[in-house]
């Protein structure tokens, strides 16, 4: 049941594609969008590429993270967390007047998409994959569902890394191969490190709200100065992972371009450094993103490259 006061204070009901869009939390679907490209990048040098099984997952997992993010919207409202003066949300329920059931509609129509694609991917690939595919799309649902959700704890930068960062990458270079290499596995890590860095860029801007709401996340156990070290840390160990795959001959000298997104992870590591409000915080969390973005992209690139050559 929806809490009294937020129904009495929910604005006019506004329906555009606007509104839906805004309601997925386009800043973070990168965190869908690059690891997918990066595992068929990979499986690019075992083999030829199936594009509809491609375009299927790409598909299939940015519905799962739009789902996530509306199931954030949804139990966040439930909750209290949410105001009109929140940032960083899709705010289709406290701005748009969207009812909160509508959204928890939408999210789980999200997920049984993904299922049907998913449906397609297993038998084009294998069936095991149902059983991974069924757990990812449950923690998408708990990241902010069920009575303890991942979100509150300190657990959810391991969680978002582990299953939208390297998972995402394995089945995507699985679905191709029909295999899992060495190379794909440590490949993964760096991005998985920047998925991790995007929740933990998020926890930062939000720490203080958090707290008030009884949170439990890794900003908040930490403190906000040393969680802004920790998320230099994560950009470092993911510049440095690639540079270590690239010493060790593990992936070619040409993924060495991932390091042109230094820049934007410094920008967003400062930009973090004496804010305390979330709005001022926000340019910030969207560099975290992109740092994600840029380095996924100029990884492929790079991947790209090395294989045409």
């Amino acid at each position: 049941m929806q809490p009294l006061t937020h129904m009495d204070h929910r604005p006019p009901a506004r329906r555009d594609w606007r509104v839906f869009w805004r309601l997925t939390r386009p800043h973070t679907l990168t965190a869908a969008f690059v690891p997918v490209c990066i595992g068929t990048v990979l499986a690019l040098g075992e083999t030829s590429i199936d594009w509809l099984l491609f375009a299927a997952m790409m598909i299939a997992s940015l519905l799962i993270q739009a789902a996530t993010n509306m199931f954030n919207e949804y139990y966040d409202y439930q909750r209290g967390l949410d105001s009109p003066e929140s940032v960083g949300i899709g705010g289709a329920i406290v701005r748009d007047g969207f009812k909160p059931k509508t959204v928890l509609a939408l999210a789980f129509g999200c997920l049984g998409l993904a299922m049907l694609i998913g449906v397609y991917i297993c038998a084009e690939s294998s069936w095991w994959l149902a059983v991974v595919g069924t757990i990812c799309m449950a923690a998408g649902y708990f990241y902010t569902g069920g009575p303890v959700p991942i979100a509150y704890t300190p657990f959810g930068e391991l969680a978002a890394g582990f299953f939208m960062g390297f998972v995402i990458i394995l089945i995507s270079f699985f679905i191709q191969t029909g295999d899992i290499s060495a190379n794909a596995v440590l490949t993964a890590i760096p991005v998985a490190i920047l998925v991790g860095a995007i929740l933990l860029a998020n926890n930062i801007r939000d720490l203080d709200g958090d707290r008030e709401k009884g949170r439990k996340t890794l900003a908040i156990l930490i403190g906000r100065d040393w969680a802004i070290r920790l998320l230099a840390m994560m950009f470092a160990a993911a510049f440095l992972w690639i540079v270590a795959l690239v010493a060790l001959h593990i992936v070619p000298l040409w993924t060495l371009l991932a390091l042109l997104s230094v820049p934007k992870a410094i920008a967003a590591a400062r930009g973090f450094i004496g804010k305390t409000k979330p709005a001022e915080m926000m340019p910030a969390m969207k560099a975290t993103a992109q740092t994600n973005t840029q380095f996924g992209f100029l990884l492929s690139v790079g991947l790209l490259i090395a294989h045409w050559l």
